[in-house]
């Protein structure tokens, strides 16, 4: 990936004190970018001061690469988390460019991987905490970062997805298809906003990531997280100007590639069938490659 493509730019990132949002943010701090702010908040199952000492490793991982960054405690499923860290984030660096809507809840608050459990089984606290985190908290978040977003004239709303072979297991429901959900809604954010110079697109790692998110012990056969880093990087930057409403797999990046015929090599088509009506996402909806 070309070197300080994000130079000046300021990142907003949640979930970003571990896996997946602990390299983007690293991943933007090597890239230039100029201020990066973290967010993150503990699950039912983890303590407070336990996600703030992940935050605290983050922000000295990007300092260490010269980029300036807060880390804030906060919900994505909280209206008013979500205005708080937009604001301090806002605050600290006097604008906001990116927001990377990565923070997620996995199927371990509901069934524990345990794709045996019926219906009438699942916790439904559980599955609406999931839904509130996955499909709620994108909304609230690009809610309370939109206005910022627009005043600074530019700007990229990166929503993190899946595999799209894996959002209707049972085994992890609701977050399957909580992630449909968002690819959706990143269409629809996409077309609304086209032209405005404000950008939204679909980042999917491509499979099982080696992190603490995942539900059970992976083994070390998930992928390494740092492959999220070349595309999100890529989609944060001017390069991506003419993409919009588009999905990517950040694990096709192939590093002998220039950067713009990589970031295709990783685009995929929607998800959904093409609409029979007019629309400017022609990319979204066409084939790789073509």
């Amino acid at each position: 990936m070309a070197d300080r493509v994000l130079e000046g730019k300021i990142a907003l990132i949640t979930g970003g004190s571990r896996g997946l949002g602990r390299e983007m943010a690293v991943a933007y701090a090597k890239a230039g970018a100029a201020g990066i702010a973290i967010t993150a908040a503990p699950g039912t199952d983890e303590q407070e001061s336990e996600i703030q000492e992940e935050l605290d490793e983050v922000l000295s991982a990007i300092q260490v690469e010269g980029s300036k960054g807060i880390s804030l405690l906060g919900d994505v499923a909280s209206a008013d988390d979500c205005a708080r860290v937009v604001e301090e984030t806002v605050k600290e660096f006097g604008t906001l460019h990116i927001l990377i809507n990565n923070a997620g809840k996995s199927g371990r608050y509901v069934h524990f991987g345990d794709g045996s459990l019926s219906i009438s089984d699942v916790d439904p606290a559980g599955f609406k905490d999931v839904i509130d985190t996955n499909i709620l908290g994108p909304y609230l978040m690009t809610h309370a970062a939109f206005k910022y977003i627009q005043a600074a004239g530019w700007g990229r709303v990166i929503n993190i997805s899946k595999r799209t072979d894996s959002m209707h297991r049972s085994a992890i429901t609701p977050y399957g298809p909580s992630k449909a959900a968002i690819e959706a809604a990143t269409i629809a954010w996409a077309e609304a906003m086209y032209g405005s110079g404000i950008t939204f697109n679909c980042l999917s790692p491509g499979g099982l990531v080696d992190t603490k998110f995942a539900t059970g012990n992976i083994d070390g056969r998930g992928l390494d997280p740092r492959v999220i880093g070349p595309m999100a990087v890529w989609l944060g930057s001017e390069a991506s100007n003419d993409t919009t409403g588009c999905r990517f797999v950040a694990e096709q990046w192939d590093d002998s590639l220039p950067v713009d015929q990589a970031a295709e090599g990783c685009r995929e088509r929607a998800i959904f069938t093409p609409p029979k009506r007019e629309t400017p996402l022609e990319k979204a909806w066409r084939e790789p490659g073509t």
